[in-house]
Parts: C-alpha cells; structure tokens; sequence
C-alpha cells in the first residue's frame, strides 16, 4: 500500500522548469533515498511532499492520518529555548498526563472515596508505560549521544551551538518522534563518520518508510533499497540498492543516447526528403504527408552528460615563512571550548582543521580572522597574508539573489562577467536573478565559492565547503585546491575529502 502518491507535478520558476507532469508512488515500509545533480529539485520536491511548497500544477496525496516527520536542511530554531526543552517537546502531552496522574493520587489522600482518584491515576499510568515514557530519557540519551552531542548541550540555549550542533539537536528532536514517515534532506552534514554509522542503524532499523536527500554515496549504499531519480523534469524508480541504481541509470543513458541519435538521423533524412520533394508535383504529396508526420512526432530529449565544474583559486603572491602563530591562545564565549593553543602554521602548508562538531572549529577560524575575540592568549598572521574565507553559514535577505550577491563583492565588473561566473558554476540567468533562498544548498554553496574566483589570495580559508556539493563539484573542489600554491586551512567533516588535499591536520580536543 502506498503511503504517499503524487501525480502530474509541474513546477517552474519563471522560465525555468523543474518538474513537468512528475509522479511517483511511496510505499509503507521503502527505505528510499531522491538523486540528482545539484539545482535539479531534490529539495523543492521534499517541500511539496511536506505541504511546504505547492506545485503549479499536479497533486501530492497522503494516506490519511499519516504521521510525517521532516528535517529541511534551511529549518531554522528559537534561538532563546533549551536544548532540552526543544528535545522534550516532543513529549510534552505525556508531561502534561503525568502532571495530571500526580494531582489526582495527591487528591486521593484527602478524599472521602479515594479509589475512584486512584483509578483514574492508575488508567493513566497505563498509559503512559504504553507510551514508554520511564523510557524516553534513556531514549533521548542513545540519540543525541548516537549523533556526537554530549549531555551538557542539553542545558545549552541554542543561539550558543555551532551550525552543525544545531543541525544534530534538529535531527536527534526528529528521531525522537513517533511517525510513520520520515523526509530527510542532506541529514548527514555535520556528522563525523561514526555518527552517520549511527544514523545508518536506526534508518535500517526503521519500521516505517523513508525519504532521503544526501550527496553521500556510501551513506546511500548503505541505507536505499529504493532510488527515485529526478532525470528529464521526471521522477524515475529504480527498485533496488545505490548500487543498482548506478548500474542502471549507466544502462539507461546508453540507451536514450542511441536512440536519440537514432531520431536525430531519422529527422535529418526526413527533412531532406521534405525539402527536395516538396516543391515537385510527382511526389509533393509524399513529402505533405511525411512532413505531417515529422510534425507529429514525439521529439526525445538529448541526455544530459554527468556536469562537470572548473573552480579556481588565484593566488596573489608569496608571503613570508611563518604565516599564522599561536601562543596560548583560549578560545570560546563565556568559557574555553578547548585548552590553550600553541600553533605555528607555515607558508604553502595545507592543513585540515578537524574535531568533533562543536569543538571550536570555526570558533578558532573566526577567533583568527578577527571576527571573534579571544579569552586570553596571542595570535599573529603576517602582514603579508591576503585571506579568502569561506564561512559556513551564509544568511541572506528575503531580496538577496545570486547576482546581487555577487556584485557585492565586485561592484565595477560588467554585467557579461557576472553571469559568466556564474554561469560556470551551474547557475543560468533565471537563477541568477531569483532569490538565494529558493537555490538549493549546493547551488548556494557554488555562488560563494564564484565569489572567490576573481579574488587573488595567499591564505585560503574554508569551513565546511563540501556541504551540499554533489560528487561533480566535489571533485572540481579537489581538483581546484590540490593545485593552490597558498597556505590552506580547512574545516570538512568529510575525510576523503581533506585527506586527497591536506598534507598536515590538526584535530582540536576539549
């Protein structure tokens, strides 16, 4: 039985379109996970399954009374509530019955007909061990620990946790609830490989069905007995593992490539035919019908190649031996997150900054950009250094776009340098011109890394840049950074990644 249909989903912005007369069905117990390139829809289907989004045209019907539970990868907190507070509001009518249970075997001291009271307090109690409320702190610590956040967070407001905490604290409070369906998008960022193996047990162990966005083949592999692939404004099921899917879809590309080819012959005939009989009485005719038919024909579509990115780092000039040095340094807000750092990072290294998430990581880069103050302790980064950052976490307004974004930072380029920038990271004009907001992660994550291609520098700086990237622009990335002839920092999670660029790390303890 299905538990989710849509039908006929079209959806465009502007000119662009994304989906055109898309379906697809998900089963009661499918362990799925939604691919495609970046900028294709992943994230804008996962909002029409979440009620988030409408379609243009088309229906998302859910069976009813279908419990859904979905993390969207832009969900934002209150940024003043407890961690703990937020995770036990998932809870909270069962606090509400215990408080009731309490009252009501309080009243029954001082009653005249006591066991009427106790009753109901007892039917309660029922109740609540059906629910395994004496459970659910035990549960709460399997989760947030299984993710890599440890109990003091608890007691944490959430403004003072770092982007990927915030993410974790997100996801623990979803895994937490009692539903049918989980919609998950991109829920591996953030997560060091032993969290995600965590992730990857529970989802296996899940009872219900699940929807998952990841660019993360191994995450994938591990977890998909379903592929729902978004190719050609469609949504195609491919039954089977990551691995399966993979194998096919390289079947299936072969085979729309040939017969596409095939067609394109096939018309090239044709119109010759039309064109040089056209006009002759004897066989004007045959090329009116035949010419018909072409009319008619169902044109297929030209399979689009794996994209491929080109991104670069120029570098300014040499700066001198020691470029970034630590004397004691203490980092933190109202407290130290880690002990006293001694650090002496030299010219043309190449260095990931690694840990577990809230550490300090991009305190510590934050901390040397000057952008956060120390606790105590001395940094120096030689006068020479012209420093390229990537941060993490962008916010933008509701009227920001790609274009604007971008001119920003360099308000005197023409028009034609702007898109082609742009345009070299995947983002044609329609996109360059709507909101950052409705962009994917990946092609928001690509728009601040185009700002860094005109801007020369001899220290790069970069926390987290592969969150969102699909597997093409990863390997750009790779690519891009392997041959930057500055100094390099950077903060990723991903230890391929950092492993094929960094030739030193430096992994931060509490």
């Amino acid at each position: 039985m299905s538990v989710l249909e849509t039908k006929n989903i079209t959806f465009s912005y502007d000119q662009h379109i994304l989906f055109e007369d898309a379906s697809m069905r998900l089963f009661k117990d499918d362990h799925a996970v939604l691919v495609g390139p970046n900028g294709n829809g992943k994230t804008t289907f996962m909002r029409f399954l979440a009620k988030e989004l409408n379609p243009n045209k088309g229906e998302v019907s859910w069976l009813p009374h279908i419990k859904v539970g979905y993390l969207d990868q832009f969900l934002s907190l209150k940024n003043d509530q407890l961690v703990e507070n937020y995770l036990h509001d998932v809870f909270d009518h069962l606090f509400q019955l215990e408080a009731k249970m309490i009252k009501l075997y309080e009243d029954a001291e001082t009653d005249t007909d006591p066991m009427k009271l106790i009753s109901y307090a007892s039917d309660i109690q029922d109740t609540l061990e059906k629910e395994n409320f004496y459970q659910f702190k035990s549960k709460v610590d399997n989760i947030i620990f299984g993710l890599g956040l440890s109990k003091h967070v608890l007691q944490q407001k959430i403004h003072t946790l770092s982007g990927g905490m915030k993410v974790k604290v997100m996801l623990a409070k979803l895994l937490l609830q009692d539903v049918d369906v989980l919609l998950l998008d991109e829920p591996t960022n953030f997560l060091d490989v032993k969290h995600i193996e965590f992730l990857v047990n529970y989802l296996n162990q899940f009872k219900g069905a699940f929807l998952v966005i990841s660019h993360d083949e191994y995450f994938m592999s591990q977890i998909a007995q379903t592929v729902f692939a978004i190719e050609s404004k469609h949504i195609e099921k491919y039954k089977g593992t990551y691995q399966f899917y993979l194998e096919q879809k390289d079947l299936r590309f072969a085979q729309a490539e040939k017969q596409f080819r095939e067609q394109q012959q096939l018309i090239k005939k044709e119109e010759a035919f039309i064109s040089k009989n056209l006009t002759r009485a004897s066989t004007t005719k045959r090329a009116q019908s035949r010419r018909k038919k072409l009319e008619k024909l169902t044109r297929i579509d030209k399979p689009h190649e794996k994209r491929t990115y080109h991104f670069d780092f120029p570098f300014a000039h040499r700066t001198g031996d020691i470029v970034i040095q630590t004397k004691a340094l203490v980092i933190g807000y109202d407290t130290p997150l880690l002990e006293p750092l001694d650090l002496e990072i030299r010219r043309g290294q190449k260095i990931a900054i690694t840990g577990k998430n809230g550490i300090g990581k991009t305190t510590l880069i934050k901390t040397l950009l000057h952008q956060k103050a120390s606790l105590s302790g001395t940094f120096s980064v030689i006068d020479t250094a012209m420093i390229a950052y990537y941060s993490q976490i962008e916010s933008y307004d509701d009227e920001e776009t790609a274009y604007r974004f971008f001119r920003g930072f360099y308000p005197d380029v023409e028009d034609k340098f702007v898109y082609q920038q742009l345009g070299s990271y995947g983002l044609d004009y329609e996109k360059c011109h709507r909101p950052l907001k409705t962009l994917s992660g990946g092609e928001q994550s690509k728009v601040r890394l185009a700002v860094l291609k005109k801007q020369k520098s001899n220290v790069l700086i970069l926390d987290e840049p592969t969150n969102h990237l699909d597997d093409a622009a990863k390997e750009a990335l790779i690519e891009a950074l392997s041959h930057y002839q500055g100094t390099l920092l950077l903060v990723t999670h991903e230890t391929y990644f950092y492993e094929a660029v960094c030739d030193d790390v430096i992994e931060l303890y509490a």
